[in-house]
């Protein structure tokens, strides 16, 4: 299964073939991160089959028994870890303090198996290096989404994601009716029976999950979650600076995979969670901009309120004016809304 789908993280931001409409539903077909996502399939495809990934005896030089222990030994690592890899250099730190008591030249191949970095001194590389700083207070656990299409904000402070369902700690939760309309899916396509694959498709949908085409026509499973930003509060869009803010919001996270911290879930059943891309934490780009108040009953983290008064003392934004509406006033004078 991870050889499969290996080819759809091998370039940077190369378009691919989508059956299914991603776009629409909020998916993107840009890049995600090389070698990791890969990495990470192949390790639930191990937990659930025990077999190595074809074709990495090509780049080392240990039999599969041996292999296995490594990736036995790999799935312990990921799993126990407090956050796991996130880019290519953390996957590659991973496989090395993991496996230091093998052979270098072994691992080397499994590295280039998977397109990781090298480096060129080995040296020990100490715990606490490698995986990012804590978590801020609260976080339950990181979400990492497929890149974000522009129609998948709704708002301000709003948006709709989707994470790999193959990724081993969302795998486990995949209910077994998705699992079997997708392979009811694969087979009604393959015999032609498009009306009953359609059928299918839409259960898929119903279960909050959509199948799309990688860039080798290998179909994703991926799961839908909405997601809210925490501690700001938009403008809503019939307020003024709401279609601004939403704007705003979409040119920072369009076409980019989020890395969400997740605090838990809202009345609504959203996931609330710190925002981030590209190095950049979208809650702070949304205050400093004067596009959103800071939430303060909800969370009082003092930078939040440092980028407002910021934005408040430059009149940026909806500051220009000087007695701006507050969203959560506007929502209550506005119950129908």
């Amino acid at each position: 299964m991870g050889n499969a789908i290996r080819s759809l993280y091998g370039s940077c931001c190369k378009p691919s073939t989508q059956e299914d409409s991603a776009a629409s539903y909020g998916v993107s077909t840009a890049t995600v991160v090389v070698g990791v996502s890969a990495l990470a399939r192949d390790l639930l495809s191990f937990e659930q089959t025990s077999q190595v990934p074809e074709g990495l005896s090509q780049h080392v030089a240990s039999s599969k028994k041996t292999q296995a222990k490594w990736y036995n030994k790999l799935l312990q690592a990921w799993k126990e870890a407090q956050l796991p890899p996130r880019t290519r250099k953390q996957a590659s730190r991973l496989i090395i303090q993991t496996l230091k008591e093998y052979q270098r030249t072994d691992v080397e191949g499994l590295l280039r198996f998977y397109g990781l970095p090298i480096p060129r001194k080995w040296v020990e590389i100490p715990d606490e290096e490698v995986f990012p700083p804590t978590q801020p207070e609260g976080v339950q656990f990181e979400l990492q989404t497929f890149p974000v299409d522009a129609r998948a904000v709704g708002d301000g402070d709003g948006l709709t994601v989707y994470a790999d369902a193959t990724d081993p700690r969302e795998a486990p939760n995949v209910p077994r009716a998705v699992q079997l309309a997708v392979s009811r899916r694969a087979k009604a396509r393959a015999s032609g029976d498009f009306e009953t694959a359609d059928a299918h498709q839409q259960d898929i949908v119903d279960a909050g999950y959509r199948v799309f085409n990688g860039s080798n026509n290998e179909e994703i499973l991926a799961k839908k979650y909405r997601i809210r930003l925490r501690g700001i509060d938009a403008p809503e869009m019939e307020m003024p600076y709401g279609k601004e803010a939403k704007v705003e919001l979409t040119k920072l996270l369009q076409g980019k995979c989020l890395t969400i911290g997740v605090y838990g879930e809202d009345q609504f059943g959203r996931l609330v969670g710190d925002v981030h891309c590209d190095g950049k934490f979208a809650q702070e780009i949304m205050l400093r901009k004067g596009l959103a108040w800071h939430f303060e009953k909800y969370d009082k983290r003092p930078e939040l309120k440092k980028w407002e008064k910021q934005a408040r003392d430059a009149h940026r934004g909806l500051w220009a004016s000087p007695n701006p509406e507050k969203p959560w006033e506007w929502r209550k004078n506005n119950r129908r809304h």
